[in-house]
């Protein structure tokens, strides 16, 4: 039966070819198409249809089986519209193959549009290629209709707009895809044409300030200079109407509330030049008059007047009133004031009333609402930290009055913890008006903490490699716990440092180190314990013939261990720390002159560590605001002295060797450095912030006839990348010059003092906790000296340069710098004037 309705339907369809939609006669029913009879539809049958589902067409058409319709008639024609409304076709007809009486047998033969195979680019490289591919967002299969290649072309003189390339011209070559069935290969030939860019700005009406002050606000749409080399010239509509907005706000800050841009045009003066030419109404300067308050209860108006700080006759300036009333970056502001009082509620707006010809009155409305204090304090989002060590940072406690400030800080000691991602911070509120209390809800979102290093660096002659784990969020309380351990037990807050070190048989160090940062639970105390073992020798075998000792080997062991135990201070204020501990060092020299001044026997570092500190920086990779100032002090016992004072000793100086001289280390030492991070530009998402810091160390001996110790120096110079100091040894860098080149080259045991200082500007370019990633330019100066009577902090050696950072959760912070020495070393005439310099890790090379 079904090969019977195929047959008629075939013939039906090439009756119609034959007579068009004059008189079809199909059996015993005759249809005339001069005269529309209703019919109802009792199939429909589609054909051509290789890649569109048969039944999307039906749906698309809108008809369907039972539909009463007039043939020919409107829905017919209706359906064939919607049908091409989708573009997927070449090519539509609805045609009737048999009529049943009024029972209807349609069928819809369409020509499908070709799909598209493949497309290239013509004329422009692969990299503006490869750009385009992931803009254009079409993919094999697509239909390649008309309003794909519109939407293609329209992508790339968009991508070409942007990159200043007015005169960009596409044009599509089709021809058939013989890989793939009605597929077609589209070639875009771009002729991209030479960069249009910005010759002039002009500016009409202009006289309260200089143009060239105009130009300057505006950040992205600049003319064309021989000096410009960070921005470009190049036009982009979007920018410029960005940078028109940049411009009201300029005059608005210094008192023209009433300017406006009358009129501005664009227009070309040669094919590859244009010119903005800006017309403007500067208006009258304005400036404050008289500042009263309403709906203050809790505090004075001139408490309030004290603190929005503004004057009468200061410049009219809007953005500053609202600062001084909302959310200051400094925190001295009125909704502060309240906020930090359980004003939960509290509101403010100023409202303006204008006294001629140039003052302006300001009435601050409030609304104080009624204080608060903290319900239910809860922390969601940590899947692996545990909830004591987030409540431990916690400064808002159930039952104290709401205080943003704390709020605020809080989220600050959070981040430091380096465990939580910075954009997944949330704080959420839910107040409880009746009964006067707020629940707050921290929500955080864990990252990965962990760190791996595996870097080479050279030292010794020779390559040296080192690997590291950090495990910054260690649990040592669940380490015998198997079902803790996933891969590792975690969520403690506490860190595990192993690393290990090696170049073959010449060198090995291993150590390892735990920090427990609340030892206790209960108070910020932190207890860092570490041990650490050193060989390095000629790589001759220790033994030959199993028990005798090899005469030609030469060997420098070194094991030490060091325990410190650290407390955060309340007072000044609580962002002062305090560190105290002891450390010790035995080295043991066997036949091994290279490194020391004695090459056998042993020497011992017993000494007490105190610092002191004072950290206030609002984040560990890109601070934008802070500082860091911290004094340290270490010491060992005064044992000549000791023996002489007390035990009745004496020694005989002239006649005592290197090795007894050293036997028990007699030094202390000092350091003081200050670091100041500060924001300038406060207002913009991406914060340009100036990094100052400041230096200086000092070796001191108690006994002067023993001599300086020559341990603990300090080395100048350079970007050094060797992980071993084996004497307790500072390498302080300074780009731009060669490794270690800036201590005296006839003291090869170091300097006893040292001073460094130096300015960075830092821009971010990435802010993803993930790839963290800066550039910078810097100025540094830093010098060392041999006694501290010819220190001088005026006298130092200078570079300048630029630089990159990236922070990878994984590796650290990876630095690649390139210096330009700013003077010369009579001891180096063939030292490069200016050099490249990678580093790795946060505070290497740091005084």
């Amino acid at each position: 039966m079904k090969f019977i309705h195929f047959c008629l339907v075939t013939c039906a369809l090439f009756l119609i070819n034959q007579q068009g939609f004059g008189q079809i006669e199909l059996g015993n029913t005759n249809v005339d198409y001069a005269e529309p009879r209703k019919m109802k539809i009792a199939g429909i049958t589609v054909l051509g249809a290789e890649f569109t589902d048969p039944q999307a067409i039906k749906l698309f058409a809108g008809l369907q089986v039972g539909q009463e319709l007039m043939i020919p008639g409107d829905e017919i024609a209706d359906a064939v519209r919607k049908l091409w409304t989708n573009q997927l076709f070449s090519d539509i007809d609805i045609r009737l193959a048999e009529a049943r009486g009024d029972d209807a047998y349609l069928v819809i033969v369409v020509k499908e549009m070709p799909r598209l195979g493949v497309f290239r680019f013509d004329g422009i490289k692969k990299s503006e290629a490869d750009n385009l591919r992931e803009k254009m967002k079409i993919r094999t299969g697509n239909v390649a209709n008309e309003n794909l290649k519109a939407t293609a072309i329209n992508v790339i003189r968009e991508y070409y707009l942007e990159k200043g390339f007015y005169n960009a011209q596409v044009s599509i070559k089709e021809k058939p895809y013989d890989n793939l069935p009605n597929s077609v290969e589209l070639t875009f030939d771009i002729e991209r044409g030479n960069r249009i860019k910005i010759e002039e700005i002009e500016w009409v009406g202009v006289s309260q300030f200089k143009t060239a002050k105009l130009n300057w606000a505006m950040k992205n749409t600049k003319s064309v200079a021989w000096w410009r080399v960070f921005k470009s010239s190049k036009f982009i509509d979007e920018e410029y109407e960005e940078d028109k907005v940049a411009i009201v706000n300029k005059y608005n800050k210094e008192g023209f509330r009433n300017m406006r841009i009358l009129k501005d045009s664009v227009y070309r003066i040669s094919p590859e030049r244009l010119k903005v030419r800006i017309e403007v109404e500067e208006g009258n300067k304005f400036y404050f008059r008289n500042i009263s308050f309403i709906g203050n209860t809790k505090y004075r108006s001139s408490s309030l007047d004290s603190v929005l700080n503004i004057k009468k006759g200061d410049v009219f300036n809007m953005e500053v009133l609202q600062t001084r009333i909302n959310m200051n970056q400094n925190g001295r502001d009125i909704a502060s004031l309240y906020s930090d009082d359980g004003y939960l509620n509290f509101y403010a707006y100023p409202v303006e009333s204008l006294v001629p010809p140039d003052s302006i009155d300001i009435e601050i409305r409030m609304g104080e609402g009624k204080q608060y204090r903290l319900g239910t304090v809860s922390v969601s989002g940590n899947d692996k930290t545990n909830d004591h060590v987030i409540y431990r940072e916690i400064r808002t406690l159930p039952g104290d009055l709401f205080n943003r400030s704390d709020l605020m800080r809080t989220q600050r000691e959070l981040n430091a913890l380096g465990y939580f991602d910075p954009e997944g911070f949330d704080v959420r509120t839910n107040p409880r008006p009746d009964e006067g209390l707020v629940d707050l809800e921290y929500v955080v979102a864990e990252k990965p903490s962990d760190q791996i290093e595996l870097s080479g660096g050279w030292g010794g002659g020779r390559v040296v490699g080192t690997l590291g784990l950090s495990f910054n969020n260690f649990s040592m309380r669940n380490f015998f716990k198997k079902e803790a351990w996933s891969p590792l037990p975690t969520g403690d807050g506490q860190r595990l440092s192993i690393r290990a070190m090696s170049n073959g048989t010449f060198f090995q160090s291993y150590s390892l180190s735990f920090v427990e940062p609340w030892l206790g639970g209960k108070k910020p105390n932190s207890l860092m314990v570490s041990v650490t073992h050193t060989v390095q020798s000629n790589g001759q075998k220790k033994y030959i013939n199993d028990d005798e000792l090899n005469p030609a080997r030469q060997s420098l062991q070194v094991t030490g261990a060091s325990v410190i135990f650290g407390q955060r201070l309340q007072k000044p204020d609580d962002w002062f720390s305090v560190q105290t501990g002891i450390s010790y060092q035995h080295f043991n020299l066997s036949n091994y002159a290279s490194f020391f001044s004695f090459k056998d026997g042993y020497s011992n570092n017993l000494a007490a560590n105190f610092t002191l500190a004072r950290t206030s920086i609002s984040d560990n990779i890109y601070p934008t605001w802070g500082s860091q100032i911290t004094l340290t002090t270490k010491c060992t016992l005064p044992y000549t002295f000791i023996g002489e004072k007390f035990m009745g000793k004496s020694y005989d100086y002239e006649a005592m060797s290197q090795q007894d001289k050293v036997d028990w280390l007699e030094y202390y030492k000092m350091k003081f450095t200050a670091k100041w991070y500060t924001p300038l530009n406060k207002h913009k998402t991406n914060k340009l912030v100036l990094h100052t810091h400041v230096g200086f160390g000092f070796l001191g001996t108690y006994n002067k006839k023993l001599g300086s110790s020559p341990f603990e120096r300090f080395y100048l110079g350079g970007v050094y990348l060797s992980g071993f100091m084996l004497d307790g040894r500072e390498i302080v860098n300074l780009r731009g010059y060669d490794d270690l080149s800036l201590t005296m080259p006839s003291d090869r045991v170091g300097a006893p003092v040292i001073s460094k200082y130096g300015a960075e500007l830092r821009y971010p370019i990435s802010l993803n906790p993930q790839a963290t990633i800066f550039a910078l330019a810097f100025a540094e100066a830093g010098r060392t000296w041999t006694d501290f009577t010819d220190y001088n902090p005026f006298n130092l050696y200078k570079s300048a340069g630029a630089g990159l950072r990236i922070f990878l959760p994984m590796f650290g912070l990876l630095g690649f710098d390139y210096g330009w020495r700013l003077d010369d070393l009579p001891n180096y005439p063939n030292m490069a004037r200016g050099q490249f310099h990678f580093s790795i890790g946060m505070n290497m090379g740091e005084l």
